[in-house]
């Protein structure tokens, strides 16, 4: 997987904005202002492709059991974030969309209301 086609998936989703809010370095992709997915960019520029991705605290314990490449968020809530390293290539593909999604779904899911609703 390649940085561009992960980038225009999320930005392909409703709501979502990118942007460099700490640094030069880590792209992050908000829906409505929240955080959904963080990529350190200098981390794929030397090949070594990985995503900070919000979680279900329970599914995170799951994935974390089951792939050597999902382990608890980097400089993130370690309840709530997953690091998944792309370039260790054990992850199928669809499977990091899904991810995406699943991250992008936590974070409307703990929208209110009406802001839920404006993504419709």
């Amino acid at each position: 997987m390649n940085i561009e086609l992960l980038r225009d998936y999320c930005l392909n989703k409703k709501g979502v904005t990118d942007g460099f809010p700490f640094d030069q370095d880590t792209l992050v992709f908000k829906v409505l202002g929240k955080m959904f997915a963080l990529f350190p960019l200098e981390k794929w520029e030397k090949g070594e492709g990985s995503v900070n991705l919000k979680c279900d605290p329970d599914y995170s314990e799951e994935l974390r059991a089951e792939y050597e490449s999902i382990t608890a968020g980097w400089h993130m809530s370690k309840k709530h974030w997953n690091s998944v390293y792309i370039y260790k290539g054990e992850l199928q593909s669809q499977f990091i969309l899904e991810l995406i999604d699943h991250s992008y779904d936590m974070v409307v899911k703990g929208m209110t209301k009406k802001m839920r609703e404006s993504l419709k």
